[in-house]
């Protein structure tokens, strides 16, 4: 190996820097005193600075292992500690000039102080702006919404049961909204699952550009004050290490809910911090229902620190600090009337639901599930977050699934009243998971226009079977369908069909092996009850399918496609194009 060495005037110069005298280096170098000397004040070697006498050091260290043919694993070593070394001089060399800050010396603050910018730079609101999103913001609200914010400001933990669509999640959203631009303060939102917690984000966009003109950017939301709007689903694993006031919607709805408040309570347990529960009612087996009637509370007292709790509708009505310390409110749909909303037809909304129905979806009243054939706990613990668990969807993609098979059931309406379509990835081995990737409901569509909307799933999908309830109008949509997609499958219901797909679908609830998002899917589910037929001689499952109303249009049009489904786990069901059970 060649050894490379320096020239006389450049290592005069380095051994110089280290604290040599003249005379000294003359004497190793064999040099005449008289050339060191000129060399030293031509070059002006006293006048460079400390920072620059290390990086000249560097520099020609370094530059003689690169030269080196053949390194050794300690060269390599050298080298990469040598270059960092670099980097920092470069670093303090800017600071020392006056150019730069303390972001200079420290890599990890300037880091930090990019993304923040970066952060800030997605959001710029000016002084304007914030002025006509914080004084909007009571426009428009009704008096049991200005009612929330003022028990807001009184308790700092608000839970709230209420009707079904008198805009909780619509408040509630502009609220966190404006309370982060006037505090500074974190909004962290969850809901039953991350789907549900973006509608927060959604309501919150559509207000910024509403009122100021403003777009909002990012997934998490940034304000130039530094408060962040954070967006969670359920996941104990991943809604950790936040703090900020806490927003949970639909709570009687989330899979392990003590388990879950357990997480969400310490993201805001700082005093400054508030928490706002609110849901529309489940059963009352569900974990979130013993937070709501105190019996956890209860629970954990001895028991002459026992406390009574009264959650009728007539104490809690008007909102009403209970005995552990939360602000408790129910909202029914009368309620909501009586406060300013409009939005309703209450005596339609009787007519079209079962009086079961409308008791739990607009009155506040807890479902007994004692006589639906699936259990509200069993469908609980189907219930997954779609986005953060699977993975291989892509729901905002042209092909969600890519080219995986898919199958889709339909429920035809039998009025053009409702409809139902599911899309559903069967197993890709034997004993796997069924996933119902997207369910929609249709209003006042004619059959086809319905069998339209099944044709254009086919573009999105690999759809490889389509069955269709072909009973009533359903067989236009069905006649119409096999024009595109031969293969559909027709069902004409009967007992023993009804038996068939309602006992498969029930095995693979209590398998767990039949995974959904939302909780619509549950509600459909717990409106199937078996009852006797009219000679009363056999047993047949119903859910109010009655011209009128057909709320289980859901559950029906998932239980279409499991019944390819074979009770021993296959999906080799007979291929023929029509079943009729006569």
């Amino acid at each position: 190996m060649t050894e490379i060495t320096l020239d006389n005037k450049r290592e005069s110069r380095l051994l110089y820097f280290a604290g040599w005298r003249v005379t000294d280096i003359a004497d190793k170098l064999n040099l005449p005193v008289s050339t060191v000397s000129s060399w030293k004040d031509r070059e002006k070697w006293d006048d460079v600075a400390p920072v620059g006498q290390v990086e000249a050091t560097l520099e020609a260290r370094l530059s003689l292992l690169i030269m080196k043919e053949q390194k050794t694993g300690q060269d390599f070593k050298e080298i990469d500690l040598l270059g960092r070394q670099m980097e920092k001089m470069a670093r303090i060399k800017k600071y020392s000039n006056g150019g730069g800050n303390e972001r200079d010396l420290n890599p990890k603050l300037d880091k930090r102080y990019t993304a923040e910018r970066k952060y800030r730079d997605k959001n710029p609101i000016d002084p304007e702006q914030e002025e006509k999103l914080i004084n909007g913001f009571f426009d428009g609200i009704f008096q049991y919404q200005r009612h929330w914010y003022d028990a807001g400001l009184k308790h700092r933990i608000r839970e709230i049961l209420k009707s079904r669509q008198i805009g909780a999640t619509y408040y509630f959203a502009r609220e966190a909204f404006v309370d982060a631009l006037k505090t500074g303060r974190n909004q962290i939102f969850l809901s039953a699952s991350k789907k549900q917690a973006l509608q927060f984000r959604s309501y919150i966009t559509a207000y910024a550009k509403e009122k100021a003109d403003l777009e909002l950017k990012g997934e998490t939301i940034l304000l130039p004050n530094g408060a962040e709007l954070i967006f969670l689903g359920t996941n104990s694993a991943t809604a950790q290490s936040y703090h900020g006031n806490l927003y949970f919607d639909e709570y009687f709805w989330v899979p392990k809910f003590g388990e879950m408040r357990k997480v969400a309570s310490a993201m805001a347990s700082q005093k400054q911090y508030r928490q706002t529960y609110f849901s529309t009612p489940t059963t009352k087996a569900s974990e979130a229902y013993q937070f709501w009637s105190g019996e956890l509370f209860n629970k954990r007292r001895a028991a002459a620190d026992k406390a009574e709790f009264d959650i009728s509708h007539k104490n809690l009505q008007n909102g009403k600090l209970c005995a552990d310390r939360h602000w408790k409110q129910i909202v029914n749909i009368y309620d909501a009337e009586n406060g300013g909303c409009d939005l309703f037809d209450i005596e339609e909304l009787r007519f079209e639901n079962s009086t079961e129905e409308f008791e739990q979806l607009f009155m506040c009243q807890f479902a007994d599930d004692n006589s639906s054939i699936f259990k509200f706990a069993d469908l609980q613990a189907c219930q997954v977050d779609s986005y953060e668990e699977w993975l291989d969807f892509k729901p905002f993609y042209i092909r969600p699934f890519g080219n995986r098979e898919v199958w889709i059931g339909y429920d035809p309406a039998y009025t053009g009243d409702r409809a139902a379509l599911a899309i559903v990835a069967p197993p890709r081995v034997e004993g796997g998971d069924f996933r119902v990737l997207h369910n929609e409901t249709f209003h006042g569509l004619d059959y086809e226009k319905q069998a339209e909307k099944i044709k254009q799933y086919c573009q999105n999908y690999n759809v490889t079977k389509i069955t269709v309830d072909r009973t009533g109008m359903g067989d236009g949509v069905y006649q119409l369908v096999k024009k595109f997609f031969p293969s559909a499958v027709g069902l004409t219901y009967d007992l023993n069909l009804k038996n068939e797909m309602v006992l498969k679908t029930l095995n693979l609830v209590q398998k767990r092996r039949l995974k959904f998002d939302g909780k619509e899917i549950i509600n459909s589910f717990m409106t199937i009850k078996r009852q006797a037929t009219r000679t009363g001689r056999q047993m047949t499952y119903v859910s109010d399918r009655s011209q009128d109303a057909s709320h289980g249009d859901l559950a029906w049009a998932i239980m279409h496609c499991i019944l390819n489904e074979n009770y021993g786990g296959g999906n080799n069901r007979s291929q023929s194009s029509v079943f009729t059970f006569e």
